[in-house]
């Protein structure tokens, strides 16, 4: 089975595809490109500034010119900037997943090398 590692897609045959991004997309016409746009809904991370306070001076020498401790973390986000919900992102799968399934009945029908295998119209 197929999988995606460093932006390398690998097949089963060990071939491997070297991809600027890390998704895959299939158009209307079935064709298939690398989605590299993730911008509809998808995750990252975000880095945030702690700014702790020490917790504990022991005398007033040592406070004087010392800066509170700053830390910096990051936290995984999600982007959904259209207010997508659960049932319109499983909507946005099964229009995705019908593509990917009518681009293999084309294939199996039509093989590789016929301009058939492509809903030309994008109304398939």
């Amino acid at each position: 089975m197929a999988n995606i590692r460093r932006r390398t897609l690998v097949l089963s045959t060990d071939k491997e595809l070297k991809l600027f991004g890390n998704s895959l997309a299939i158009s209307t016409t079935l064709e298939i490109g690398e989605g590299a746009a993730p911008n509809i809904f998808s995750l990252f991370e975000q880095q945030i500034t702690d700014n702790a306070e020490p917790k504990s001076i022991t005398n007033e020498s040592e406070s004087k010119g010392s800066k509170p401790k700053v830390s910096k973390k990051n936290i995984a986000v999600v982007s959904n900037p259209y207010k997508l919900t659960k049932e319109e992102l499983m909507e946005i799968a099964d229009y995705n997943i019908r593509l990917w399934l009518d681009l293999k009945d084309n294939l199996r029908k039509y093989g590789t090398d016929s301009t058939k295998v492509f809903s030309i119209d994008g109304s398939k």
